[in-house]
């Protein structure tokens, strides 16, 4: 009787205690991790043990649908601001506005101009709703935007190691709670750099994705050593797909038209073309029908589903070929032999669905979803962080049967 007492007493003394004296429940940790160029299929077909655990304990997707072009910066963009490449204006890897003087490269200082984005990303949201940032490579990361940095970050280094990315990560993570960033994302570019090099096929592939999942391992033994697993959240995700290649599908460019007539700046999985002229009819006219396997448009023709007309960056003639065909030129390919893999092709396509892996405390445990599009990914973000999303093109009705 007298034990008995004795815990109603203590449970009325902590309920009498002010809830600013009681230790506050700490704030969710949201790690988002990119395999760049993981395509779905992969989840079945390489060895990934780690991942397939993380898919045990969360939600899995048989395919993340891309946003049009399936490229890495337009694509990594829309994970994090919830918008349509034409509505956050990374429209490709590279690309030109009439309102710009240099011609926008990913891997060129132009890439860290912040006149070149035009929509917040999480990181920005998440250190505005009073929240710390760390961003690992990610796209866009190394820019002030809207003037606000991530509260750490790296400059892109493609020779820095995997297992140094990890290394790294856990290092922010391993801060004080005072300094530990609430949302941290990882990028890992390996399984792109094989696809493209040696194949979806190859052995190099399979040697690169088994890395990345050891990587992947680190990554959540290091979060459970920390002690955060109860209230960490891990989103894995790629930006596209990949697509094979041959000599026997390449659309050569230049027996259609002459090349010095025209500024290209996208070809292989994806054709950006403006007349130097300004005769957009006219280049259209050489384009369009001319081979069975490249579709042209007028960037105003351009299928409504593909979100892709409104942003005067898009230039005015876009060609898509058929999974799997190259666009190119006899010359390119006389300098440069063919990629193994491509992509930036239609999303609709199989090969460019991507991968989408999440669990976490608040998810539901092995559930598999039904492919859904990577604009959606943003409004899950948020509320893994418990932050609230700034205007963008996703519902959270498509996400919201994740949660328990």
């Amino acid at each position: 009787m007298r034990h008995r007492f004795t815990i109603l007493l203590a449970l009325a003394f902590a309920c009498a205690v002010p809830a600013a004296q009681r230790r506050a429940d700490p704030p969710p940790v949201l790690i988002l991790i990119s395999f760049d160029g993981w395509r779905a299929d992969y989840f079945d077909r390489v060895p990934s043990p780690n991942l397939h655990a993380l898919a045990e304990r969360g939600v899995h997707a048989k395919g993340l649908i891309p946003s049009f072009p399936a490229l890495t910066f337009p694509n990594h963009y829309t994970l994090v601001t919830g918008q349509y490449p034409a509505h956050h204006g990374i429209i490709a890897n590279t690309m030109r506005d009439p309102a710009m003087p240099e011609r926008f490269s990913m891997s060129a200082e132009t890439a860290q101009d912040p006149a070149w984005w035009n929509a917040e990303p999480l990181w920005v949201t998440a250190i505005r709703q009073g929240r710390r940032a760390a961003t690992m490579f990610w796209p866009g990361s190394e820019v002030a935007i809207g003037g606000v940095r991530p509260t750490y970050w790296k400059p892109y280094d493609k020779t820095f190691l995997t297992a140094d990315r990890v290394a790294q990560a856990l290092a922010w993570l391993a801060l004080p709670e005072a300094e530990r960033p609430s949302f941290l994302s990882v990028y890992f570019d390996e399984v792109d750099t094989a696809g493209h090099d040696f194949g979806v096929a190859s052995p190099e592939l399979v040697a690169a994705a088994a890395h990345l999942d050891d990587a992947l391992g680190q990554l959540v033994a290091g979060v459970r050593h920390l002690g955060l697993e109860d209230h960490t959240s891990i989103v894995v995700v790629s930006d596209h797909g990949m697509a094979p290649l041959s000599y026997d599908r390449v659309v050569y460019l230049d027996t259609l038209i002459d090349l010095s007539t025209v500024d290209l700046t996208e070809f292989g999985g994806l054709l950006f073309a403006t007349p130097r002229d300004g005769d957009v009819d006219a280049l259209y006219r050489r384009l369009h029908g001319k081979h069975p396997s490249l579709a042209i448009y007028k960037r105003e023709q351009l299928p409504s589903r593909l979100h892709f007309r409104d942003n005067p960056r898009i230039p005015p003639i876009i060609g898509i070929p058929d999974d799997g065909w190259s666009v190119t030129s006899g010359q390119r390919l006389a300098e440069k032999e063919l990629n193994a893999g491509a992509h930036g092709y239609d999303p609709a396509n199989r090969n460019m669905q991507a991968l989408f892996v999440a669990a976490g405390p608040t998810l539901r445990r092995g559930l598999l979803v039904p492919a859904f599009e990577n604009v959606h990914v943003y409004e899950l973000l948020c509320k893994l962080l418990h932050i609230t999303p700034v205007k963008n093109d996703g519902r959270a009705s498509e996400t919201r049967g994740f949660f328990r």
